[in-house]
């Protein structure tokens, strides 16, 4: 079965199942699907953030974490009063933000779950190196959550797992054994190859795009974001997978859609007073 078959047959056994949702994404008006209540994974996720403040160590640089607090304070006003100015529904207005800084040196990461809970790590502080940078990485990893990228690919997994389970009954059981006797989850195949990591990569450009207008809306040198993918790159050293075997954009990519994108959120998304 190719690809364009596979992706009708979910879509219209869903259909079938009456629980089609479609939305779009806030600025971008990409369209999403949604079938997981926001409420429900924003109650899940303040759970999990609360076993990771009890599970990792919490960094005891009360600068960086007051920082990372400024920085988010001001991208939470920016985005409200975008919104507001625009007459137009604020997605962070069930949002309950809060901010962490994690010790490890080793992980040069951050994120945010659904409802506004951050996380930056210590590692990452080495590669933002300035007040710009860290703003770019977080509107990035906020652009996230305000798209709804989680409600978007938890309701992506509802429609694979329906599809398969019905390409399993139509086919007689044949994935039930080919996962038997693989031990390969074929849901999970699909999802790291083929199918699903496209969309995976445009919800990065497009946090990638937002995260931006959200820094230049707070006030931030957008500019500093090119230069932040420029040090990921280097400090991945050659290590990236295939652009196709990836979840995110390349570096290159990313930088290139990231030197395209700058006059016009600098003159389309100016700083909010």
């Amino acid at each position: 079965m190719n690809r364009r078959k596979f992706i009708n047959l979910i879509g219209c056994s869903c259909l079938s199942l009456g629980v089609h949702a479609c939305t779009t994404a806030p600025i971008t008006d990409r369209k999403q699907l949604k079938l997981i209540p926001e409420s429900k994974l924003n109650a899940q996720a303040a759970q999990i953030y609360e076993k990771v403040k009890q599970k990792e160590k919490m960094s005891d640089d009360l600068k960086a974490l007051n920082e990372i607090k400024e920085i988010g304070k001001k991208i939470e006003f920016s985005i409200g009063s975008y919104f507001d100015r625009e007459n137009l529904d604020n997605p962070t207005v069930n949002f309950d933000w809060e901010y962490i800084l994690i010790e490890n040196d080793k992980v040069k990461n951050a994120w945010c779950m659904p409802g506004g809970k951050i996380a930056v790590y210590t590692g990452m502080l080495k590669v933002t190196k300035n007040t710009n940078g860290l703003a770019a990485v977080m509107g990035h990893e906020i652009a996230h959550a305000v798209a709804k990228h989680s409600v978007e690919r938890a309701s992506r997994g509802v429609l694979v797992r329906t599809g398969t389970s019905l390409i399993d009954i139509f086919s007689g059981g044949a994935l039930s054994q080919i996962n038997r006797s693989t031990g390969m989850d074929t849901i999970g195949l699909i999802s790291s190859i083929g199918i699903m990591n496209p969309f995976n990569r445009k919800q990065e450009s497009e946090a990638d795009y937002l995260g931006m207008i959200f820094s230049s809306l707070s006030g931030y040198d957008i500019r500093e974001t090119e230069k932040i993918w420029e040090r990921m790159k280097k400090a991945n050293k050659g290590k990236e997978p295939p652009e196709f075997m990836s979840t995110h954009p390349s570096s290159t990519n990313r930088i290139k859609n990231i030197q395209g994108w700058l006059n016009e959120i600098t003159i389309s998304y100016p700083p909010i007073s």
